[in-house]
Order: C-alpha cells, then structure tokens, then sequence
C-alpha cells in the first residue's frame, strides 16, 4: 500500500485548493462551522424498499423516536425520504409519500429538529417546507428551478446532488473521466448560478455516491471511484459551498462487517475535507469526527484553541 505518498501527491499537486474555505449559515437555531469541523446527517427510510433495516422506519411514531435518537447520538441534520432509491424499488406516488412524511415532519419540526426531505418533486419539497423542514436534499434536475424558488422562499437549504440522469431512479450507466472532478465542478458551477439566482442562500453539493449506477454495482471500480472522490472532495470546495457526501458500504470487503463500512469511508471523506456526513451510523461517526477533531488541535493548536501553559 502507498496511501501516504499518494496523499502527499494530492496535496502537493492542489496546494492551492488545500485551505478553501466555504460558506457558514444557520438552519434552524444551529450554526454550522464547517471550516472547523464536519457535521452530521443521520438518515431515516420511510419506505420497506430500503435495504439498510436499521434506518427503516414504517410508522410515523417510529420514525418521530428515530428522529430523536438520532440527535441524541449527534446528528445535527436527519434525512427522511419516503421513496427507496434502489434499482427496482417501488415507485411511491406524490400523495403517498407526502402521508408518510408530513406526520414525521410536524412532530420533529415541533422539538426543533431540523430535518431534510430526499425528493425530486417540487410538490413533495413544497409541502415539506411548509410543515417545517429546513433541507431540501434535490436528488434530480428535471423540477430544480421549482424546488430553487419554494427553498428561497422558505429560507432553507438545497443539497444538490450530482445525478447523470433525470433524476436518482433513472441513472443507467456512470460515464466519468480519469479525474471525477473535472466533470463535476463544471455541473455543479451550473447548478449554483441557477439555486443562487433563484434566491437560495444556503447550498450544500453531494457528488453523489450513493446512487445506483449499473456499471458500477457492487463491484472494486466503484469503491475505488468512491474513495478517490472522497480525497478530492477538497477541490470541490473552491465552488465555496460545504460539501455533503453520503457513505457508502464496500459489501465486497466489509461483508458481514458492513456496518462498519460506514466509519471507514467517513475517515477517507474527512481526509478530503468533507464537510456534512450523511450516515446510517451516527454513533460511529461521530466517533471518527471526534477523534479526527482531537488530532486537529494537535497539528493546529493555535486554531483550535490550545491550553493555556500552566
């Protein structure tokens, strides 16, 4: 393995990306400080689709208590979404999903959770951000501009999410380059112009890891896809806005272990400066931030606060 040369070669080769700073707003009652430290999004499922069972909840009551376990562990944003994103999972109409969301949201939106809807429909995101959410995590392009308007609107926040498809169910096949960030800075600088014209004032962008391409299901190109995006997720942030990468899971290598999975990759995201952890395993990384946050203050103590000597 040569891990350490080839972080050496990143960096030495983006020196001038390696301090990019991005935005810093508040949702809700909190003050993100992405400069200082990453945060997290815990996620909940809605629908039975979804193949992680830990985060699957069918009812609005168990869902309203994952919502406030989730914060409990650490999770600063939750993620509902009431349609799987899986190849061949079931399509959920508009009204159906918006019966599974909308008692979740009122509940949580009452205890001051902050919560953020996955959708790519402008009716579900409307009604979303009215009944209180404060995130809007756009998982396709074909309804943005409605979506950019009733965000900016609402005051809340749009991660947009890096799709080569219509939307996240109809992806067929990822076309990238030899480097991933090339395309997407491009995409993504479209992206802002138009959330930004439209009046959005605070934006998150997701590479889009965890959508199902075909040709790359579960197989070693994909995984090395993930994690070489993961250390040059840094480059991203010249666009000046947080980045939000959801982790995925290596089935591969982590086989039964795969709930680990998660810890592992969010290690490679913080290498790459990411700034917002969406994760099923909320307790595990908020370890790995905190540790890596320990670490922090050793290499910078002048910027993270040091003790004063005795």
């Amino acid at each position: 393995m040569h891990l350490l040369e080839h972080l050496h070669g990143i960096a030495e080769r983006y020196q001038d990306l390696l301090d990019c700073r991005v935005e810093e707003f508040t949702l809700g009652s909190h003050q993100f400080t992405f400069n200082r430290k990453p945060s997290i999004m815990g996620v909940i499922n809605l629908s039975a689709d979804s193949w992680y069972r830990e985060s699957v909840a069918l009812h609005a009551v168990d869902a309203t208590r994952r919502v406030d376990v989730l914060n409990a562990q650490g999770a600063q944003i939750i993620d509902v979404g009431a349609e799987s994103t899986l190849p061949g999972a079931s399509l959920v109409t508009l009204e159906n999903q918006w019966q599974q969301l909308k008692p979740v949201i009122g509940a949580s939106s009452i205890k001051g959770r902050l919560l953020s809807v996955e959708t790519y429909h402008a009716a579900v995101a409307q009604w979303a951000l009215e009944a209180g959410a404060k995130v809007i995590n756009l998982t396709g392009q074909q309804e943005a501009t409605q979506i950019y308007q009733v965000c900016a609107q609402h005051e809340a926040a749009v991660i947009i999410c890096y799709v080569q498809g219509a939307n996240v169910r109809e992806v067929d096949e990822l076309s990238f380059e030899e480097d991933p960030i090339d395309a997407m800075l491009p995409w993504f600088e479209k992206c802002i112009q138009e959330a930004v014209h439209h009046g959005v004032k605070k934006l998150f962008i997701d590479p889009g890891l965890g959508f199902y391409y075909r040709n790359l299901k579960d197989s070693k190109e994909r995984i090395s896809y993930q994690m070489e995006t993961f250390l040059h997720t840094f480059r991203l942030r010249q666009l000046g806005w947080p980045i939000c990468h959801a982790l995925p899971h290596a089935f591969e290598f982590f086989g039964e272990e795969v709930r680990s999975a998660e810890a592992f990759f969010a290690f490679m995201a913080c290498l790459g400066k990411t700034d917002l952890l969406r994760t099923h395993e909320v307790p595990k990384i908020k370890a790995v931030v905190d540790t890596l946050s320990s670490l922090e203050k050793l290499i910078h103590p002048d910027e993270t606060g040091s003790k004063e000597p005795s």
